[in-house]
């Protein structure tokens, strides 16, 4: 059965969508730990970070780096901090989260945000990464 990652990939459920290409996909976290917090999947359906092979890996990691820069140029803060934690949903996928303090890393406070401000963050983080990708 398909995970809720490759539903959101290929539309079957909306997402506020950041980047793509053929082997990645990106978008905001709905339940974010604060504004831009970003999920980066593969594409392909693995469960567990150790088991993608080298190259889906290397990939995941690029991919990720360039939306980090992207969410970094377009979201104040001190930076942009990277998790894998992979217990929620068995498709592997990276946070990358627009750090102030650790209290953002910590998944225990949410930022609560209306559809406008995900529409308007996705354009502004989209906006910087328009050559990237």
């Amino acid at each position: 059965m398909a995970t809720i990652f490759t539903k959101i990939i290929n539309g079957d459920i909306p997402c506020y969508k950041i980047a793509e290409d053929d082997n990645f996909f990106a978008f905001l976290d709905i339940n974010p730990n604060a504004v831009g917090h970003t999920l980066c999947v593969p594409k392909k359906e693995v469960d567990k970070l150790l088991d993608l092979d080298e190259v889906t890996y290397a990939g995941l990691m690029a991919f990720s780096r360039k939306v980090g820069r992207g969410i970094e140029a377009a979201i104040p803060c001190e930076r942009v901090g990277m998790m894998v934690i992979g217990l929620e949903v068995p498709h592997v996928h990276v946070h990358l989260i627009p750090l102030h303090s650790m209290q953002n890393a910590t998944f225990q406070h949410k930022v609560h945000m209306d559809q406008e401000a995900f529409e308007t963050t996705a354009k502004k983080i989209r906006d910087r990464l328009k050559h990237s990708f």
